[in-house]
């Protein structure tokens, strides 16, 4: 699918509507306290700090002509008190406000993770992991800020804006009319840049995602590029891609950077006309002194400050806005595999299985089973083999409902007798169930003993070991550094493949399933770990239902049943001597590799 590709921008699946800017207030309105009083100690300081103007006037038009050095001291006193109270406010707000911004990232990004803890496989079959991490890391960074800071910064403004106003018309009505002329073209530029600043930072977003996708998968797989010599490509590709950024970004600035401009001149040409107007009325005799024009010309500054102010946060609103649509675009992802609303515990099962016409496709259009039918008794062991993208994995995950059936559904049967089906039990309860290993044998970071006891968190180190021995990963182990205790690199990168899949399996194993579920769990052991390991399984399959994907044919001679998948379900069933005297497709496939086996 093409949004699974890097170089393929991602579309938003909806616009932007007012309905995510209230969703963020979620997250603003947990920390509202301490955001209203960083807002009342920032208010404080901005307002004490507009009578430093005033301080001015008073100091050239009273204090100077009558040669008041009293009042001048008092007047330098109260500047630097003014001036001293600012600093004490900004300080003690900009710690509460980092705290602030701090608990909104921690917030968003739990409930971002906890979401996509619950998505099915086929979001994450559909999407480079790159983009799905530069969501929860970097918008959600991004996001932060304009949902804390920004918010109080914007009140803040706009309450200096109205204390100015009223500042400015008790000073000089006239020239203070003259100062707010502008206002009205400021805002029809804001209004006309708007749709192409929003666009332009959609597509930096886009541009990003596809950098950090395309970076991720490179460093997953170094090693195959590296094996086939695929540097140079690679940089090249990269260096496209890192084009893209720049260019995009380079825009989206050139767009941003319009509206402090036009709030920088829009200053200066009022500042000018204030003192054209000044001079003016001064040398036509009106009341109009130098200190008031200089006042006043200090509330220019004031006044367009707080308008520059809100254009920079109007800046980074919109910036951030295709931040704040992505992230909420993942959290509004359906949960398409989960408990339904009247879901039941699952009580404790017996092992039998029933597939029940059973019709799955993972793309529309391209069924994978059509009503496939199967019946496994408690403590049989069936074998699932056929050539690849036959469906024997999907039967696996749609038994453990890693994916919603497209039609007939699968029983589990309680021991009681009672049948249950699948998508009517909570997924925990059936779940823990299922011992299964999947035939990525993924390794966790951290020791051996902690990713054996990944799904059984109450396991002793005794039983860690005994399920350790049983599949003989006990021997490697105790021969490792420290053991049990030895620390893994990431996706085990210090083991060998062979050793991964034993400790997958003993992971799986310690669990002591119902069913165990076994995905070409011994695909990457050599014949010795092989011959060693099924000697350690055969006794937990005894009595216990099993359901066994494996290339090497002759893992599974033993098994109960056989079952060939092929032509969307069930091509050939029978066990492995049934099935060779029946010299049907089964036979072709055995024979085949054994005829391999014996020329290798």
């Amino acid at each position: 699918m093409a949004r699974n590709k890097f170089d393929v921008d991602e579309r938003l699946e909806s616009p932007f509507q007012l309905k995510h800017l209230k969703r963020a207030g979620k997250y603003i309105a947990r920390h509202r306290w301490k955001m209203i009083a960083a807002l009342i100690l920032s208010a404080l300081a901005s307002i004490a700090a507009l009578f430093i103007p005033k301080i001015t006037q008073w100091v050239l038009d009273e204090a100077v002509p009558a040669g008041d050095t009293a009042m001048i001291g008092r007047m330098a006193a109260l500047f630097v008190g003014i001036i001293a109270l600012s600093i004490v406010f900004t300080t003690i707000r900009s710690r509460m406000m980092a705290h602030v911004s701090q608990r909104i990232i921690y917030d968003i990004r739990q409930d971002l993770f906890a979401h996509l803890q619950k998505l099915p496989f086929s979001y994450y079959d559909s999407r480079p992991a790159g983009k799905i991490l530069v969501r929860v890391i970097n918008y959600v960074n991004s996001v932060s800020d304009i949902l804390s800071n920004s918010i109080i910064n914007m009140i803040l403004e706009i309450i200096n804006l109205v204390f100015i106003i009223i500042f400015m018309y008790s000073t000089n009505a006239t020239l203070a009319t003259v100062i707010i002329s502008g206002l009205p073209f400021f805002i029809g530029i804001i209004l006309l840049i708007k749709p192409r600043q929003r666009r332009a930072w959609q597509n930096q977003s886009n541009k990003n995602s596809n950098y950090n996708a395309y970076l991720a998968e490179s460093i997953d797989g170094v090693r195959v590029s590296q094996l086939f010599d695929r540097q140079e490509v690679n940089c090249g590709i990269l260096e496209k891609l890192a084009a893209a950024c720049r260019q995009a970004w380079l825009r989206a600035v050139r767009i941003s950077n319009t509206v402090w401009l036009s709030s920088e001149t829009m200053t200066q040409l009022v500042l000018t006309f204030l003192y054209i107007a000044g001079v003016y009325w001064m040398g036509g005799g009106k009341m109009v002194s130098f200190g008031v024009i200089l006042a006043m010309g200090q509330y220019v500054s004031r006044f367009w400050q707080p308008i520059t102010n809100l254009a920079n946060i109007y800046n980074s609103f919109v910036n951030n806005i295709a931040y704040l649509e992505r992230i909420f675009e993942t959290m509004d992802e359906p949960v398409v595999v989960d408990d339904a609303p009247d879901a039941e515990e699952l009580p404790p099962i017996s092992g039998q299985v029933d597939f029940e016409n059973v019709s799955f496709a993972y793309e529309e259009g391209v069924p994978v089973l059509e009503h496939m039918t199967l019946h496994v008794k408690a403590g049989e062991s069936i074998a699932l083999v056929g050539p690849t993208g036959a469906g024997k994995s999907t039967v696996i995950n749609l038994l453990c409902r890693f994916y919603n059936l497209n039609g007939g559904r699968i029983l589990l049967h309680d021991k009681q007798g009672g049948t249950h089906d699948i998508s009517k039990v909570t997924l925990h309860s059936l779940r823990s169930q299922l011992g299964i290993m999947l035939q990525d044998s993924f390794i966790f970071s951290g020791t051996l003993e902690d990713n054996i006891r990944y799904g059984r968190l109450d396991a002793t180190d005794a039983e860690i070991r005994e399920a350790s021995r049983r599949v003989r990963a006990d021997d490697f182990i105790r021969r490792m550094p420290m053991g049990y205790r030895t620390e893994i690199r990431e996706r085990g990168s210090n083991l060998s493949q062979g050793e991964k899949q034993l400790v997958a399996l003993a992971r799986t194993l310690l669990s002591d399933p119902a069913i165990l579920i076994l995905d070409e769990a011994t695909s990457s052991i050599d014949t010795q770990t092989e011959k060693l390991l099924q000697e350690g399984i055969q006794e937990l399959l005894r009595n216990r239902t099993s359901i066994i994907v494996a290339h090497r044919l002759s893992t599974i001679k033993n098994c109960d049943r056989i079952l060939y998948i092929g032509n969307k379900g069930i091509a050939e069933m029978g066990s492995h001597d049934e099935l060779m005297a029946r010299r049907g497709l089964y036979y072709q496939l055995y024979t085949a590799q054994v005829t391999e086996e014996a020329a290798s």
